[in-house]
């Protein structure tokens, strides 16, 4: 038995030995198999012949044939039909196509791609410089913010994720860019941002006339301001005083600016709260301002009569040979003084200048040495003249009030005020009709009204009679200037008031 089991595994050990000899003689014949294949693809049983060459060459894409000018006796170039081929005859046909023995003869080709790519590009840069302000133009973005009360240029900024610092160095760029913080209700506003949402450009549209045009530059923001040309008309009006000069005025056809100007330009000789009565007459020439044929609104008073209790009073606009323009008398004494008469328009006299009067609110008599004007809570109350604030405060029976000095001779009064003018301070300058307080009823007061003084040295003097210091004549040598250019106005004022005259005694 045993020797039975020891045969066995004898004889598996035999196939084995023969599995892996037949294994190693397979790998080898493979590894001799592929070696002879190798050589086989070396040698000239698998080459083309060269008739299949030359087939292999026809197949393949022409070569580009270099192109000649054909030179006539004169050694001049022939027509251009004659050199330059048609595109038939452009490409060489299949018949002459090189061979291989005459290959080393074909043309540059490296030379004429190398002409071609220099070319190319100098008419891509004829384009670019053809059109980048229509390229830029295009690319901004214009926006547009019509200005409504309350409104201000920060808010308008943030809404438009432009940042504070960028106003701030806008409207410091200039004293012409400065003119941007000054927008009012009713204004447009535009501005262009480009493709990275930089500013670019500002225009504030005051109205159909003028613009403020603010630009960015290499060197900053340029700010220059624009008007339209507008057509100048003269207009005539007229009429008399049944309620008011106010009322009057605008049935007259004077606009409300009209009407204040009018009461501006005499205000120096007629008190038009106390002095104005039913009766008295005036007489406008003004001008109209017309864009493309239309109306835009009434512009300045060229000159004016007024008829106050019989006396006349005529005022003419001109403009000197300094630019400076100013109402004048046909005489040449400027309208305007160093004071006007009254610091509130259109107010009603409740007391006046006396030295003895029962006084509501003490219930005693004692002096007033003042003028008072009633008006509604609020009315501004102007500066009578220029001078500087010496006191701003509260002061006794005054309430709030403002002391002005003018010059070393005139102080001024203005009392019961309900507040003062933004800004206004002691030590601060005022000019003539600058609004310095609004009417109010503080300190010994009943109601709302204006307590105005008129001091000289340091004495009261009646407001509404003291005489006032006179105004200076226009010099010698524009004396001939000033007649000539006014005689016209003059003139008109005659005829104006000589119909009127004509037309009343016909009724």
């Amino acid at each position: 038995m045993q020797d039975y089991i020891f045969n066995s595994r004898k004889q598996a050990r035999r196939r084995r030995r023969r599995l892996l000899v037949r294994l190693v003689l397979l790998i080898a014949l493979a590894a001799i198999a592929a070696l002879l294949f190798s050589n086989f693809s070396n040698l000239s049983l698998f080459s083309p012949t060269p008739e299949e060459q030359k087939e292999e060459r026809d197949l393949l894409p022409l070569p580009p044939v270099e192109k000649t000018k054909p030179v006539t006796d004169a050694g001049a170039p022939t027509s251009p039909s004659e050199a330059e081929p048609t595109p038939s005859t452009a490409e060489p046909t299949l018949a002459e196509a090189p061979t291989p023995a005459t290959e080393t003869q074909r043309p540059p080709v490296a030379d004429e791609l190398a002409t071609s790519e220099q070319e190319q590009p100098a008419v891509a840069e004829q384009t670019d410089e053809e059109q980048p302000a229509a390229k830029v133009e295009n690319t901004l973005n214009w926006t547009e913010h019509l200005i409504e009360q309350g409104d201000t240029l920060a808010a308008i900024f943030k809404n438009l994720n432009l940042a504070p610092a960028l106003l701030h160095e806008i409207v410091n760029s200039s004293k012409m860019a400065s003119k941007l913080a000054h927008i009012r209700p009713g204004q447009k506003l535009k501005l262009a941002l480009d493709e990275d949402g930089a500013l670019r450009q500002i225009i504030l549209q005051r109205d159909r006339i003028s613009s403020l045009n603010i630009q960015r530059s290499d060197s900053g923001y340029q700010a220059e301001e624009l008007s339209r040309e507008v057509e100048r008309r003269e207009a005539v009006a007229q009429g008399h005083i049944a309620t008011s000069l106010f009322v009057d005025g605008q049935k007259a056809g004077l606009s409300d600016a009209q009407v204040m100007e009018l009461a501006n330009i005499f205000g120096w000789d007629i008190d038009f709260a106390l002095e104005l009565r039913e009766g008295d007459q005036f007489y406008v020439i003004y001008e109209e301002i017309y864009l493309d044929g239309e109306k835009l609104r009434n512009g300045p008073i060229l000159a004016a009569e007024f008829v106050n209790q019989g006396k006349t009073y005529r005022a003419i606009r001109y403009t000197d040979s300094n630019g400076e323009t100013a109402y004048y008398d046909p005489d040449g004494h400027a309208k305007r003084r160093a004071f006007i008469r009254t610091p509130v328009k259109f107010a009603r006299i409740s007391s006046g200048f006396t030295r003895k009067r029962w006084h509501p609110v003490l219930k005693k008599w004692r002096s007033h040495k003042g003028v008072d004007y009633a008006a509604p809570k609020g009315t501004p109350v102007k500066a009578t003249g220029n001078g500087r604030v010496v006191f701003r405060g509260k002061k006794g029976g005054y309430g709030n009030v403002i002391f002005l000095r003018h010059g070393g001779k005139y102080t001024t009064v203005y009392g019961h005020l309900s507040r003062f003018a933004k800004g206004l301070k002691n030590g601060s300058k005022v000019k003539q009709g600058q609004v310095i307080g609004y009417v109010g009823s503080t300190g010994l007061a009943t109601g709302p009204h204006l307590h105005y003084e008129f001091r000289i040295n340091g004495v009261h003097r009646n407001p509404l009679t003291v005489k006032l210091p006179k105004t200076m004549r226009l010099p010698k040598k524009e004396m001939a200037r000033f007649l000539e250019q006014t005689r016209p106005a003059i003139a008109q004022l005659d005829e104006l008031r000589a119909k009127s005259m004509v037309a009343s005694a016909a009724h």
